[in-house]
């Protein structure tokens, strides 16, 4: 049986939960992997080559592999019928485009929809902008606007708009680790509880790595961010998600994807539950 038939028959059989909100979001930096289905040139040093040493070099600024754009839409659900009908359709696009060696402007609008025996469950959109300063540097500065609308979590509207710096870790092509932290303004307003506006630290680890011939890669996303000011009578107010991906590449642009991700408020309005899971599978088109 082949590797992605296993994973998909595996996926189908676990695929049961839902998530409120996107937690799909990759690093625009992240260096491109060579792709399998494209001839590589021999590099100079053909003894480093038989090392594999080309693979941990780390990339420079005036690297051939710099990547000025790179698009990427990933459609993924849930759907099943008979004692209990449910389907679950996530959409996530993702853009970057490098503006100069200083600026590089990216997106990931993504939107949610789930029914559950005739009723509407999710209905959510997301959408966001970022810059990011010194991009090609191993620290770099970012900033940053989102909007967000649930109706699992029964949110009219959600404003944020943060700034603050990054770190790349590890920045190899079949290896990248990232760090970023930065300071968050909150505005949301609840259908049946009292608006937040709120400060919070983010702080974000992100991780992708290629194996198997660049066929294979896992990626890991992990956010929190606590809340800088509260009043005294006020709950705890804290959030934080994860999600975990693995992805097989069918071809240099096209690749089969499930997603098992985990999303936490302590801050919910009444009938809602603080925490939400959701495993998913499907298909990402990426030009790059």
């Amino acid at each position: 049986m082949k590797p992605f038939v296993f994973m998909m028959l595996w996926a189908c059989l676990l695929s049961t939960a839902t998530l409120a909100q996107n937690t799909d979001q990759p690093d625009p930096l992240r260096p491109s992997a060579p792709d399998s289905t494209k001839k590589v040139t021999p590099a100079a040093d053909t003894t480093a080559t038989a090392l594999g040493q080309d693979d941990e070099k780390e990339l420079d600024d005036d690297d051939t592999t710099h990547v000025d754009y790179r698009f990427r839409f990933t459609a993924d659900g849930t759907f099943t019928s008979g004692n209990v009908s449910r389907s679950l359709l996530q959409l996530v696009g993702s853009f970057d485009l490098a503006l100069s060696h200083i600026a590089k402007l990216s997106t990931t609008p993504s939107f949610v929809y789930g029914r559950q025996s005739g009723t509407l469950n999710e209905r959510e959109y997301f959408g966001d902008a970022r810059v990011t300063f010194f991009h090609e540097k191993r620290l770099y500065y970012l900033a940053f606007g989102a909007y967000e609308k649930s109706n699992l979590r029964q949110i009219l509207n959600r404003y944020t708009v943060a700034a603050g710096l990054g770190y790349k870790l590890l920045s190899r092509q079949r290896a990248y680790i990232s760090l970023t932290d930065v300071l968050l303004h909150e505005n949301t307003d609840f259908a049946q509880l009292n608006d937040i506006n709120v400060w919070r630290n983010s702080a974000r680890l992100f991780g992708e790595y290629t194996f198997g011939n660049d066929q294979w890669s896992i990626s890991h996303t992990t956010f929190y961010q606590p809340a800088l000011s509260r009043q005294p009578e006020q709950p705890l107010n804290v959030r934080w998600n994860a999600s975990i991906s693995l992805q097989y590449k069918f071809s240099a642009n096209l690749s089969f994807r499930t997603t098992f991700a985990n999303s936490y408020e302590s801050v919910v309005v009444p009938g809602r539950v603080n925490n939400d899971t959701r495993l998913t599978l499907g298909m990402t088109y990426e030009k790059k």
